[in-house]
Order: C-alpha cells, then sequence, then structure tokens
C-alpha cells in the first residue's frame, strides 16, 4: 500500500465504473493505491475494478450503504500504510491533476472538500451547469447556522462524498464516516462534522475538481435532489434509492 490511497465505494456500476478508472489511470501523479469497495454488487463491477492498470485492491463490503463502504475502504487502507486518504465514486471523472492537487493539499490541511461539476460527457444544460450549483453553494451558506457548534474548530464549508481527501491520522480521531445505509443520512456531512470537532486545518479547496453524473438530478429533479442532500427531506421508495 502507497501513502496515498484512493477509495471507491461501487454499488452496481459496471457501466460508468470504467469511465472513473480511465480518468484516474490518467492522473499526472500515478502513485497511489486505487481501493475499490464493491458493496454487495451483483454485476461486474468487482471484475472490472481488478483490471484497473495501477496497484488495485478490491475489498468487499456486503452491508448496504455508500458511507458503510467508504468506512471499509479508508480503514483497509489506513490499516495497511496509507496516510493521505482520497474518496470519489464510481459514476464521477476526477480532474486529470486530482491526485496531485489532493496529495500537496494534504501537506498543509488535514481535511480538504474539492469542487463538483457535471460530467461534460452527459451533456449538462445551463441549468445543470450554473443554476443547480449556485443553488447548492446557497445552501451551503444556510448550512454554516445549521451545523454551528460552539465546539467546533473549523468552519463549515460545502462537501461532497466524491471529492475529499483527509489524513489518516484525522480519520481515525474524529471516528470517520458513519456506517448507515444510504436513505438514512448524509456520510460526507457528518464526516465533515466529526472532523471539525477535532482539527482547524480543513478548507475547502476549489481547484480540487471531479466530474460527476447527473444521473440523480435527471431522475429526481433539482427540488427533491437537494431535499435528498438536506438530511434525507426527500425519501425515495427503496428500489429508486440507488439510481442507475
Amino acid at each position: 500500500m502507497r501513502e496515498v490511497a484512493v477509495v471507491v465505494p461501487a454499488y452496481n456500476e459496471a457501466r460508468l465504473l470504467p469511465g472513473t478508472l480511465g480518468a484516474l489511470a490518467a492522473q499526472t501523479d500515478r502513485d497511489f493505491t486505487l481501493v475499490v469497495v464493491d458493496n454487495a454488487s451483483t454485476d461486474a463491477t468487482a471484475e472490472i475494478a481488478a483490471g484497473f492498470p495501477g496497484e488495485v485492491e478490491v475489498v468487499g463490503e456486503p452491508e448496504p450503504g455508500a458511507g458503510t463502504a467508504a468506512d471499509t475502504g479508508f480503514r483497509y487502507a489506513i490499516s495497511r500504510g496509507a496516510t493521505k486518504l482520497l474518496r470519489t465514486d464510481a459514476d464521477c471523472l476526477p480532474a486529470p491533476d486530482w491526485v496531485a492537487t489532493a496529495r500537496s493539499l494534504l501537506d498543509a490541511h488535514d481535511l480538504v472538500c474539492g469542487r463538483s461539476v457535471p460530467r461534460a460527457d452527459e451533456r449538462p444544460g445551463w441549468a445543470h451547469r450554473v443554476l443547480y450549483p449556485l443553488v447548492v453553494r446557497l445552501a451551503a451558506r444556510a448550512g454554516r447556522w445549521l451545523h454551528r457548534s460552539p465546539s467546533a474548530r473549523a468552519p463549515f464549508v460545502l462537501v461532497h462524498g466524491h471529492n475529499l481527501a483527509i489524513t489518516a491520522a484525522l480519520y481515525e480521531r474524529c471516528g470517520g464516516t458513519p456506517r448507515e445505509a444510504l436513505g438514512d443520512g448524509a456520510e460526507d456531512v457528518t464526516l465533515l462534522n466529526r472532523a471539525r470537532q477535532h482539527s482547524a486545518r480543513i478548507v475547502r479547496a476549489e481547484h480540487l475538481v471531479v466530474q460527476t453524473s447527473l444521473r440523480r438530478l435527471r431522475a429526481w429533479g433539482g427540488l427533491r435532489t437537494l431535499l435528498w442532500h438536506w438530511d434525507r427531506r426527500y425519501r425515495p421508495a427503496p428500489e429508486e434509492v440507488h439510481v442507475r
């Protein structure tokens, strides 16, 4: 296991995972171990992940949940010596300098929250590229009030589970990502709020960029997607939680 580990939770992502693997294979900094957590997929996700043209570990996690799978991947990497942990998702395309930028940022910070933009290959319209991200940013400003805590050592910032980097030391110190079902809570926000209790070295980095899929936004619409991210105030039917 190398110093940097990239953790990718994946559930039935045989269609989009190859794009993520391709983006990671094209990184300017290839000195990392990829940890793909197969979250009980019933398709070829694990087999596709094993074909990554670099150092890769495919780990199984039978308990469903993105947070549970991410926690399994993070702790697997830590147990094998990784000290800098990056996470993206199996429907995402990290920018070519993503690993290099995250590695550098973790030299000065304990948790880095990057920027999310729509996947260009999904032909985002103006509302997807400009309007929805603007609403998300405004919601994050409100989050500073909703998530205020007198014991927090760092302010609340906009966080995306598919684009973050954290030191192994802080991950263990704060308790890590909650092990819960996808519909039970926003695991990325919980991780951020846990980390804020233990470190002041938390930053939002606009130049740490990942392209993410629009499939949930297109399936549910803007309002329902926002309510989903706001403490799961929109609760889809169980079979619709994992949009494919």
